[in-house]
């Protein structure tokens, strides 16, 4: 791409240099990477940009440059890429909450699998990238991400990329961390920067830019979830969830006016897992509940019917003896609740034919299994995510604490064996 662009990444650099007087060139942290991201360069935001940069400006801000609160994590290895995952999901959270709140319905695409995809979902991809990539890359970047730009590139595309261009320049602005502002070729460059494959050797982030496109539509549950593998294991995982109160969701659609809305997990290898606010509380440690008794637990699954089979999760919950209700929400933000203890239980069983994606998993999985918890697949086996882009795994996933794990395996096994004995119907 440097050589799309002209100049070799010296010269490139120093003109971007040129083009933001304000930053010094010791506090901009360029790694080799990032000409990939470019033609960067200042231009002018449209007078419609110009008037949401006002409207996000008289909102309460997220703190991203107060994501640093000390944690255990802060003596990990992976100190500094768990401090630019958090500052990245936070950025990207708030160009969320920013299209959530005033989406339009061309906002909206179809992809070729009939799924949704919004303005919010590449933007939320492009300053993940971006921030990462000015944070702690110091080598080769390799990013396994859902979202790429071969919608935007075709005819017609123009306008949806326009306002994808603004709202991630907007947000840029407002949060003045970075003295940069991208072009239309800079934002495509950083949408297909998530198109590496992984696999078991070096380091790749894992992003789900919007984990939960329906929810979000429906101004529901969703997440932004972002980990790091090494060699092919999960060494941390974020969760930025906008909608998801701070507090127990146990009786989600009761909570009151006065409860705080925002939560942002984080998890490294061997640091346990935390929980704070979107806009910079300081972390807290959480914890899976310690429940032993089946009766007694409560558990998540799927808020679409098509993204688990609600008639076979019923059957494992029967097995069990659990009295509770299914708690129904949607994308990873079920990980995260289960992480401090709001239910004890998460079943996901996809329709046969499913490929479960790696960025579906991967940051909620370490959540949860820095919190205490367990995370397999219907056979006991741990998820691995060195495969590439998807899980190869035995019919679908369960997670939950140590203590009910067996009787949970037993029950998920004697479900799915009497659901295969089921005649189909001619």
């Amino acid at each position: 791409m440097a050589a799309r662009v002209g100049l070799p990444q010296q010269a490139l650099l120093a003109s971007v240099l040129a083009r933001s007087p304000s930053r010094s060139p010791a506090r901009l942290p360029y790694p080799p990477l990032l000409p990939l991201l470019l033609p960067t360069y200042r231009r002018s935001i449209s007078a419609s940009a110009d008037a949401g940069l006002q409207n996000l400006r008289r909102r309460r801000p997220f703190a991203t440059r107060a994501m640093s609160q000390r944690s255990e994590a802060a003596g990990s290895p992976y100190a500094a890429e768990l401090a630019a995952a958090k500052k990245a999901v936070s950025l990207a959270a708030r160009l969320c909450q920013t299209v959530q709140q005033e989406i339009e319905q061309s906002d909206v695409q179809s992809k070729a699998d009939k799924s949704p995809v919004t303005v919010a979902d590449y933007g939320s991809q492009i300053l993940v990238s971006l921030v990462l990539n000015m944070e702690v890359t110091s080598g080769s970047f390799s990013m396994v991400a859902e979202e790429d730009s071969e919608d935007l590139r075709k005819d017609g595309a123009g306008e949806i990329l326009e306002r994808i261009t603004d709202l991630v320049n907007e947000t840029l602005a407002e949060d003045a961390s970075f003295n940069i502002l991208l072009s239309q070729e800079g934002i495509l460059s950083a949408i297909d920067s998530g198109k590496s494959e992984g696999g078991p050797s070096g380091r790749h982030w894992v992003l789900d830019p919007i984990d939960g496109t329906k929810g979000f539509l429906r101004g529901g549950q969703y997440a932004i979830a972002l980990a790091l593998l090494d060699e092919g294991k999960v060494v941390l995982g974020v969760l930025g969830c906008p909608n998801l109160p701070l507090s127990s969701i146990s009786n989600l659609n009761s909570s009151s006016s006065g409860d705080q809305i925002g939560a942002l997990f984080s998890a490294t290898i061997g640091c346990g897992a935390e929980v704070q606010s979107l806009d910079g509380s300081p972390p807290q440690k959480i914890s899976v509940c310690s429940t032993d008794n089946p009766v007694n637990a409560s558990f998540f699954e799927s808020y679409e019917g098509a993204h688990t089979m609600h008639d076979l999760t019923g059957s494992i919950a029967e097995k069990l003896g659990v009295q509770a209700p299914p708690v129904r929400i949607d994308s990873q933000a079920k990980y995260g609740a289960l992480a401090r203890g709001d239910g004890a239980i998460y079943l996901r069983f996809p329709y046969k034919g499913y490929r479960e994606k790696i960025w579906d998993h991967a940051a909620g999985a370490i959540v949860v299994t820095e919190a205490g918890g367990l995370v397999t697949d219907a056979s006991g086996n741990d998820l691995d995510f060195s495969k590439g882009r998807f899980l190869d795994l035995d019919t679908g996933i369960i997670a939950t604490n140590k203590q009910l794990m067996p009787s949970l395996l037993k029950a998920v096994q004697e479900a799915i064996k009497e659901k295969d004995q089921v005649p189909s119907p001619l």
